[in-house]
């Protein structure tokens, strides 16, 4: 395989991996976005829980059937919002495993990207060498011819 061919794979392999990479970090917002969602549900449960009932301002008085009530609506308030903190969690475990995947995909197009770049500049090199090898052969053949 002629080095061009190589230089030519290694650029697509490194476009691949870009885009590999700008996939993950799309897939990554998202589940930020979604992780903001979570934790903003999770706040205004656990504000509709504390306002009320037994925990309401000072001054409000509660017949016995209506505390019981308000007791109820908090208890499954609180429920939800510890099923929301549950999934909240789970939520930020799997972001946890997709930022390592990022990482991994990063440094591999990173990797790859270095390799790129030795294998132009080897290249670049071996096209500089020929071309003086090339001009220093008509230099030599001028002056021969001049003899």
């Amino acid at each position: 395989m002629s080095k061009q061919n190589t230089i030519d794979s290694l650029g697509t392999l490194v476009r691949l991996r870009s885009t590999e990479v700008d996939r993950l970090q799309t897939e990554l917002a998202k589940q930020e976005a979604m992780r903001v969602r979570y934790q903003a549900t999770v706040d205004r449960l656990t504000d509709l829980a504390v306002g009320s009932g037994p925990s309401a301002p000072a001054g409000s008085k509660l017949s016995p059937a209506l505390a019981a009530n308000c007791g109820n609506y908090k208890q499954a308030v609180f429920a939800l919002a510890d099923n929301q903190r549950t999934d909240l969690h789970l939520h930020e475990a799997n972001m946890q495993v997709s930022q390592r995947k990022l990482a991994q995909a990063w440094t591999k197009r990173e990797l790859l990207g270095k390799v790129l770049a030795q294998h132009e500049a080897a290249h670049a090199r071996e096209q500089d060498r020929a071309q003086r090898k090339r001009e220093d052969d008509i230099a030599t053949q001028s002056w021969l011819a001049n003899q």
